[in-house]
């Protein structure tokens, strides 16, 4: 406080906000704005991985080496992020559009995310062949003898057989058809009752590939009536990834 010339008091006025205060609530919003726009940078990378879910549209062609085998495949159709490289592995996985066969873009990317359209997926695992017969050898030898009552009309020129409930098949049921000229057709499924929604993975079939390859590939049974489109594409798919 002080005192002017004529005697009286009156208040010594004073800046409300210092310089250095000032400064420092400068230097904080600058801060805020800083860590504002990291986070919303961060968030938008994380969204777009989020949104991804281990996707990639990548056309990036990899060398993989399964056994005797020489495959090249693009990162798209390769369904794990850690099996994208050169490398020489054990198995690749993969996964393709149906009936395009194509792997995942920005176009297509709703069959890959839409759990409700399990037959618009179909799932290869490639790996070096451990059995001499593929499941079509394997029909006689193995299959016939945990078949179980009579056997019945399935779709498509496909004959149903049920198994034994003691057998180690319990909870499925075998779909087998002749071809002329070539091995009889088998495919294993998922006893579902007919009410039952239907997953990409309800049916599964082996076929022998390349030098000691075994291709298992897995679809929904709603794909059933398209076995023998499903059948051939399949294998032309990977014979053409395949090096001479």
């Amino acid at each position: 406080m002080s005192t002017s010339s004529n005697g009286n008091s009156e208040p010594e006025y004073s800046p409300l906000l210092s310089g250095r205060f000032v400064t420092r609530i400068a230097a904080a919003v600058v801060l805020l704005a800083a860590i504002t726009a990291a986070l919303s940078l961060s968030g938008r990378w994380f969204g777009e991985k989020l949104a991804l879910a281990g996707h990639t549209s990548s056309l990036t062609v990899y060398d993989i080496f399964v056994g005797q085998d020489h495959l090249r495949l693009p990162a798209n159709v390769i369904r794990f992020e850690n099996q994208r490289a050169t490398s020489i592995s054990e198995r690749v996985d993969l996964y393709l559009t149906w009936p395009a066969l194509e792997g995942y873009s920005d176009d297509n990317r709703h069959f890959f995310n839409d759990v409700s359209r399990p037959e618009g997926l179909i799932f290869l695992q490639i790996s070096q062949s451990t059995m001499s017969r593929d499941m079509s050898g394997r029909l006689d030898p193995i299959y016939t003898q945990v078949f179980d009552g009579s056997a019945s009309v399935g779709a498509d020129g496909l004959t149903r057989h049920g198994v034994k409930a003691t057998s180690s098949y319990a909870g499925e049921i075998f779909l087998t058809a002749e071809r002329d000229g070539e091995p009889p057709y088998v495919v294993r499924c998922l006893a579902q009752a007919s009410n039952e929604v239907s997953t990409s993975a309800d049916c599964q079939r082996d076929v022998h590939a390349g030098k000691d390859l075994v291709v298992l590939y897995r679809f929904s049974r709603n794909l059933l009536p398209q076995w023998r489109e499903i059948d051939n594409a399949v294998q032309v798919f990977v014979k053409s990834r395949l090096v001479p």
